[in-house]
């Protein structure tokens, strides 16, 4: 199927406006996401027609938001080639996913003078339970470097496993340079030290098909609205068996089995995990959004994304004063750059005023900012609807942003 981004932008309204009296160029898709039209639908539905709680109600809504509710579990099982609907987790976020993980499994499996492995490359959602979970459990915290690239170095990562390690956590690819991340070879390695491999899939999920038997991941978290669905939802994906091995993550709602006040027993997964009222509209949102990416075929969004991120990287390169950081091989999504003699803050200010939308910062990812050398960059990061016309516009607003400064 020919990919027409022209018509996927028609399924995009907050693209079509303008900001600063200029057609919006929108390139923050990695902060967040733009909705298609049947995501705002579907959610509007439910609100409109059959809002209900869900796996409680005997009532026709309750029923209508239950069946809802449930297909969308299965279309994100399909999303990630989950084995069984029961190993999809909700959650209100990549993070809480990850939280999750860092303490159920921590406070179950992690033992003191255990280590923990955290790539150079992560977001602080993962790194930072970790080092709650270090904290609490007497383990340590170990990064596995990177070389100038962006890229991973597997072999300081074997030296580290030769070490007792209970988990190693990557994610997928990086919020601030777009490395694409070998998960399966990582999880090899992981699994032959007798580790768990934690895959924090916030930017991979909008940009790349995801096959987590394939990748043979433990567990792997998704962000709701960097994938085109709505704020305040994501999935923890958990190989079953580990899924029913750990400790519930919060208590209440659904997660019960029975209760007295001497003793609760806990209902399988995934409403072991699944606590109080979930975020129903968001999730039967992302359902939709999981559908639409999949209608659209990942192999040619990939395809059209690939292709404008390297007509972009080569334009922006040609800039004298310009650096593009992050040149791994392999990546998706993100261009990252700087301008010699001016901050990030001012570049992101002065494209604002041209109607385009980019951010800048450390990202959430100070520890490879101090690796880098950089205090923060330039992100422009894309999405399914970015087209190579914005990426002229983008180097149009890098050379104002000179005559404004230099």
């Amino acid at each position: 199927m020919e990919y027409d981004v022209r018509r996927v932008r028609s399924d995009f309204p907050c693209l079509d406006q303008e900001v600063r009296d200029r057609p919006l160029v929108y390139l923050d898709s990695a902060a967040t996401a733009q909705r298609p039209s049947c995501v705002i639908g579907a959610v509007e539905r439910y609100y409109s027609t059959y809002n209900a709680s869900v796996h409680r109600g005997v009532h026709a809504l309750a029923a209508r938001a239950t069946d809802a509710f449930e297909g969308a579990r299965r279309s994100l099982q399909g999303f990630v080639n989950a084995r069984s609907a029961d190993e999809i987790v909700v959650t209100k976020g990549c993070t809480e996913a990850l939280n999750l993980v860092a303490s159920s499994y921590g406070s179950a499996q992690i033992k003191p003078g255990d280590q923990i492995l955290v790539s150079t490359l992560e977001h602080h959602s993962n790194i930072v339970p970790w080092q709650m979970a270090a904290q609490r459990s007497g383990a340590v915290v170990r990064p596995i470097p990177i070389d100038d690239a962006g890229v991973l170095d597997l072999e300081a990562l074997d030296r580290l496993l030769r070490r007792p390690t209970a988990v190693v956590a990557v994610n997928h690819v990086s919020n601030a340079l777009g490395t694409i991340n070998p998960v399966k070879e990582i999880a090899t390695r992981a699994h032959r030290a007798g580790a768990i491999i934690v895959v924090d899939g916030a930017q991979a999920g909008p940009h790349m098909p995801i096959d987590v038997q394939a990748l043979d991941a433990d567990f792997y978290a998704i962000s709701g609205h960097k994938m085109y669905g709505p704020t305040g939802v994501g999935v923890l994906y958990g190989k079953l068996d580990l899924l029913r091995a750990i400790p519930p993550y919060q208590g209440g709602g659904s997660m019960i089995h029975t209760v007295t006040f001497e003793k609760t027993t806990y209902a399988e997964p995934p409403a072991k995990f699944e606590a109080g009222t979930p975020p129903i509209a968001e999730f039967i949102g992302l359902g939709a959004a999981a559908e639409y990416v999949l209608g659209l075929g990942r192999e040619n969004i990939v395809a059209h994304e690939h292709e404008v991120l390297e007509y972009g990287r080569g334009l922006v390169g040609e800039v004298e004063g310009v650096r593009i950081v992050g040149n791994a091989p392999d990546r998706c999504g993100i261009l990252s750059f700087v301008i010699d003699g001016v901050h990030p803050h001012d570049v992101g200010t002065v494209l604002d005023t041209e109607g385009i939308a980019v951010r800048a910062g450390h990202h959430c990812a100070q520890p490879l900012m101090d690796r880098l050398g950089l205090a923060a960059t330039v992100r422009a990061s894309l999405g399914m609807y970015s087209t190579k016309e914005e990426m002229e516009v983008l180097v149009a607003g890098i050379r104002k942003v000179k005559e404004v400064f230099l």
